[in-house]
């Protein structure tokens, strides 16, 4: 995978920072799958959650703040392995390809 990203000439990796330490994720008891670059949104999030009990319908601003985040994230992992592949197949055959993200989705 690492050699397909260099000769595509896409960087892998996210480019939003990790926030939060590990020593905070460690002490808020956040999962080892969930500290990720969002895991700054997941510790009030479940501190929330705790607090209100895990009702759905409190702590949605955090949880939207949580769940935007991971979207992001997700979005750019998408368009990295679309330029990927789309320098595969230019390589391979010159063919177009289909593109895996939507043209209305909004990338920031």
């Amino acid at each position: 995978m690492e050699a397909a990203a260099a000769a595509a000439g896409v960087q892998l990796g996210s480019s939003k920072p990790q926030i939060a330490t590990q020593a905070e994720m460690a002490e808020a008891r956040v999962p080892l799958a969930y500290r990720d670059q969002c895991a700054h949104l997941l510790i009030p999030l479940n501190k929330c959650r705790v607090a209100e009990f895990y009702l759905p319908w409190k702590c949605e601003p955090e949880r939207h703040a949580y769940e935007k985040c991971q979207y992001e994230l997700v979005m750019e992992r998408m368009l990295q392995m679309q330029k990927i592949r789309e320098a595969q197949e230019a390589k391979v055959k010159g063919g177009a390809s289909i593109g895996l993200i939507p043209a209305t989705a909004k990338l920031a």
